[in-house]
Parts: C-alpha cells; structure tokens; sequence
C-alpha cells in the first residue's frame, strides 16, 4: 500500500502501488503543465462509504511513497481514463483500472 502525501503538514491517502504510480504520471503531467485541478476519490470504512477531494497546485508539495520497490506496468487505457477526467470541469475522479488490472 503506497501515499499520497500533500501539503504540509498534509494530506495521506492510501492507495496500492499500482492505483498510485498510475495517479502519478497522471497528476505530474497536469502540475507539470502548471494546470491546478480537484482531485477525488472514495473513502470506504466499517462507517461507510464517504468521499474527499483536494485542490492539486503545482507550487503545494507533493510525495508518493510506494511500499515496494518494483514498478507496477503502466496501462495506458487506465492513464487515458484518469487524465480524461482531470480534464473534465469536476475534476479528477479516481476510478479502478479498467478490465479489473494487470
């Protein structure tokens, strides 16, 4: 299980490493490109399902901690998806791979 850990003192959300390194390449290209954009996901609990979102600037620091050392095989239908959304009005939204993963 990776983080995402932002702003400081910061956001943490847990996410696999594969979900992760896919938000990654796909966040770094957006702040990469100066484009700030609202990121979401779903929190699920023994409460309950609920759902956050964080408004990503490229000037707020940002860190992925995976808890592997192996690169997860990227999907590029998965990217195309993910980057899709970030570039809607609501943002991005996360969203599991696509045909259930690698």
């Amino acid at each position: 299980m990776g983080t995402l850990l932002y702003g400081s003192p910061g956001v943490e959300v847990d996410f696999d490493d594969r979900a992760l390194m896919h938000l990654q390449v796909v966040i770094t290209a957006k702040l990469r490109r100066h484009e700030s954009f609202l990121f979401s996901w779903s929190n699920t609990s023994g409460a309950g399902t609920s759902r956050s979102s964080v408004w990503l600037h490229p000037s707020i620091p940002l860190f992925y901690r995976f808890s592997g050392s192996r690169v997860p095989q990227l999907n590029r239908d998965w990217i195309d998806v993910l980057m899709k959304s970030a570039n809607s009005a609501g943002g991005m939204f996360f969203t599991n791979e696509p045909g259930g993963g690698a």
